[in-house]
């Protein structure tokens, strides 16, 4: 007996997750609101909460990986502290749970219930700890009809004792009496300067020795989405690690990573629909330029689609560099736009990859040879 006391006595160790082994997208994410990056406007705003700590309902939307979720949590750390967090704030992803028999129960449940009284901080800091709760509707714009509308009156009910913070990428599926109910927050794309500068710091604290043009893959990809550029970082990073001795990262390892077609081959593409790249003048001995007909754009897409490239990937990158030649005239990139709009459409719906490559080649390669 007095054996297994003393096993009972002992303190049980906290599970505690390796910083190696986590993805550096939670390794990284803002401790503060002073940490997000290029949200000038929303950190501003939400500053003056932690002095006040008089926080209305508020809606964040906007596109993936700029910071929604990221500011909130920040936000709700620095107003109750570590000890509170757990009891004060309530995360639900709608997308999983977005039915009105958890707004009925579980949200109305935490929802009605009176916080506890502030407690000392074990860390020493002293935190605002506001008398209310933090409910975190993450992918809001998932949830059911009715159960945005179930959630109206327990907004209006607990309002004294409750804040409902409503994330999501498209604020037009959120019913206009939720949305009227919060301060809306406006999440813009990251610019390349906020996530240069943050890929940077992430880089050198890992040790991760990055050239600008690597940098600018990142971007690129990325498309503004912090939180993708972080992913493919920490995978490349993974990558190089993997030989020995470790390989320098390269603009080419990101855009396989992120499943891009690497600029050669698209920039080829295009030159054989008849589209010149600045700076990459494809001519004949009299300086003419080459004249290619339906075989060869034929050939090309063949040729493309037996590699594996994504068709509405190809139609993406081709649609930059058509939509944004320098020389093309507005008819030629009209016309040229109705065919990228309709394959997009077409591929979506499961039509033929291939055979709507093909049409769009052939299509531009109509537009740019006729008009020119």
């Amino acid at each position: 007996m007095a054996f297994f006391q003393v096993q009972s006595n002992k303190a049980t160790p906290k599970h505690t997750a390796d910083p190696a082994l986590q993805p550096w997208v939670e390794k990284y994410r803002p401790k503060t609101i002073d940490d997000v990056s290029a949200q000038e406007h929303t950190v501003a705003v939400l500053r003056k909460t932690l002095t006040s700590t008089n926080l209305p309902h508020m809606l964040f939307y906007g596109p993936p990986g700029t910071g929604k979720t990221s500011t909130i949590l920040a936000l709700s750390r620095q107003l109750f502290g570590p000890d509170n967090f757990r009891n004060r704030v309530l995360e639900l992803n709608a997308s999983d749970e977005r039915g009105i028999s958890i707004v009925r129960e579980k949200i109305k449940n935490f929802a009605r219930q009176t916080p506890r009284a502030q407690m000392v901080a074990s860390d020493g800091k002293t935190y605002p700890c506001p008398p209310y709760k933090i409910i975190i509707l993450d992918e809001a714009d998932s949830m059911t009809q009715d159960a945005q509308g179930a959630l109206r009156r327990i907004m209006e009910t607990y309002a004294r004792i409750t804040r409902f913070c409503l994330v999501c990428n498209y604020v037009t599926r959120i019913i206009e009496p939720l949305a009227s109910r919060c301060s809306k927050f406006r999440f813009t794309p990251l610019d390349s300067s906020s996530t240069s500068s943050r890929l940077s710091q992430i880089a050198t604290a890992e040790h991760v020795v990055l050239e600008p043009d690597v940098i600018s893959a990142l971007i690129n990809t990325s498309s503004g989405d912090l939180r993708r550029s972080i992913t493919y970082l920490q995978s490349a990073s993974r990558l190089s690690a993997s030989t020995n001795p470790p390989t320098p990262i390269t603009a080419g390892d990101i855009q396989e990573i992120a499943g891009v077609v690497p600029d050669a081959v698209v920039h080829d593409f295009a030159k054989t629909l008849g589209v010149e790249i600045v700076g990459d003048m494809d001519v004949d001995n009299d300086g003419r330029k080459k004249t290619r007909g339906f075989d060869a754009v034929q050939a090309k897409v063949k040729e493309l689609m037996r590699q594996g490239y994504s068709a509405s990937q190809i139609v993406s990158q081709l649609h930059d560099i058509v939509i944004l030649h320098p020389t093309l005239h507005a008819r030629q990139k009209s016309i040229c736009a109705l065919a990228f709009a309709e394959a997009d459409k077409a591929i979506c719906d499961g039509a033929d990859e291939e055979l709507w490559i093909l049409e769009v080649g052939l299509r531009i390669h109509k537009a740019i040879s006729s008009d020119s």
